[in-house]
């Protein structure tokens, strides 16, 4: 009993002691300023009383420890502090911080039920336009501070706060109306602004103590061009968006008409895909995404975006206007024959002003580009000002070479090509045999 004693005596006077009473909201979060030093170099640990159920053991880390829901962190001003995410009813009750030979602290947790608190809200906004979110608050709450903060790559910072009813801190803006519900505004928004918010309001009952009310996921989309993209119904359709400096990062294609919600992506890298209608192809090596319409339909036409995903909250894209017209002319239709080992030539027409792309089809239905050594490509003639045809020669025909063709034309630019094909050929091997007794 005097050992025990002597030991307890000797750890209230080595370790510094604080006790801590704090209130939640079920769904919501709390973060706690310890007014206490973080001591990197010591181990820390967290447990639920009282029956002691460990929840952190054991851990050196020199700024942030998380397991699960319950984080140990320490700020620019070098205290430790303790945050619970998504607080539950059975997370109420007292806990229990050591900091080895340095510090005690217990937190007695309670958590209230209240519509206005746990929720989490999405928002999404283009670069240099205006962010706005609210934030709902308990009643009895209504006259505390308010704060917003912001948290990643293991730091959760404040950004503003206030107890009046509006604040501003350069680009930001806050607007409490004392009514259940707080505004954050924030002008001219930069992909840095991506991130998570977090809605707090101060806790008077420990001065340095937040109930995290919501939280707000803000994704933030830099559009870098606009194109219009004009080919035909029935015809076929290659887009090629280039993103050189993110090579291997996620990059999709989307319908804005029904909000972007289904972003149909090549979910491998280097392959082939199918998606619906289209097919994709993830060129890591490149950075480009290759997008192909098998099919064109009047359907299809809309505004698209390209894009690519730089990080969890911020996005580029390309906005892509795609017209499908529909012309009894296209997709043109020949039929060429060509002799074993000879020349194929196949007339091709296309606008004036644009390069001229051919491929051929494989057995997915995707047109695959052809190697240089098979194809050359003749001086066009004008048909009419808006058209040329162009002529383009397989040499050396083989059994390989029979199949499916396409034609049509190529725009590039900076990050983006479109190649509309319009001319469907399908070229058909004809024995020596028969090619003599036709020249006869």
């Amino acid at each position: 009993m005097k050992i025990l004693l002597i030991f307890f005596t000797f750890y209230l006077i080595s370790a510094a002691v604080k006790y801590i009473d704090v209130i939640g909201y079920s769904g919501g979060s709390v973060l706690v300023d310890s007014g206490q030093f973080w001591y990197s170099n010591s181990v820390k640990y967290m447990a639920k009383l009282p029956e002691g159920r460990t929840i952190i053991n054991d851990k050196k880390h020199d700024k942030w420890i998380t397991e699960g829901r319950f984080t140990l962190f320490t700020q620019n001003k070098g205290n430790l502090m303790i945050y619970i995410r998504e607080l539950k009813k059975h997370d109420a009750g007292k806990y229990r911080i050591w900091v080895n030979g340095q510090l005690s602290i217990t937190m007695t947790l309670n958590v209230n039920e209240d519509s206005c608190c746990g929720v989490s809200e999405t928002v999404n906004v283009n670069s240099a336009e205006t962010a706005s979110f609210n934030c709902k608050y308990s009643w009895n709450r209504r006259l505390a501070r308010k704060i917003i903060f912001k948290t990643g790559n293991n730091i959760i910072y404040e950004v503003i706060s206030t107890s009046n009813q509006q604040d501003q801190k350069e680009r930001l803006s806050i607007y409490d109306t004392r009514q259940n519900l707080f505004t954050v505004i924030i002008t001219a928004v930069t992909p840095d602004d991506g991130g998570v918010y977090l809605c707090g309001v101060w806790i008077y009952r420990h001065s340095y103590s937040y109930s995290i009310i919501s939280t707000v996921h803000l994704h933030i989309s830099n559009k870098l061009n606009v194109y219009k993209v004009n080919s035909y119904s029935g015809g076929r359709l290659m887009i090629k968006c280039e993103h050189p400096q993110y090579k291997t990062k996620l990059k999709y294609i989307c319908k804005e008409s029904d909000g972007c919600s289904e972003r149909k992506s090549p979910g491998v890298q280097d392959e082939w895909m199918e998606n619906g209608d289209v097919s994709l192809y993830n060129d890591t090596r490149a950075g480009v995404l290759m997008v192909f319409f098998r099919e064109l339909k009047a359907a299809d036409a809309g505004t698209y975006r390209c894009g690519v995903k730089q990080s969890d909250y911020t996005e580029s894209f390309t906005e892509l206007q795609l017209s499908v017209k529909h012309d009894a002319k296209y997709p043109k239709r020949v039929t060429e024959y060509a002799p074993f080992g000879e020349k194929a030539n196949i007339s091709c027409q296309l606008p004036e002003k644009h390069e001229v792309h051919f491929c051929k089809e494989d057995n997915n239905h995707i047109c695959q580009n052809i190697s240089s050594s098979k194809v050359t490509e003749m001086s066009g003639s004008s048909e009419r000002n808006e058209e040329r045809v162009v002529t383009v020669s397989i040499i050396n025909v083989s059994v390989r070479d029979a199949g499916v063709y396409w034609c049509g034309a190529e725009t590039r630019d900076t990050y983006l090509t479109f190649i509309s094909l319009t001319t469907k050929i399908q070229l058909n091997l004809i024995s020596e045999f028969i090619h003599m007794n036709h020249n006869s």
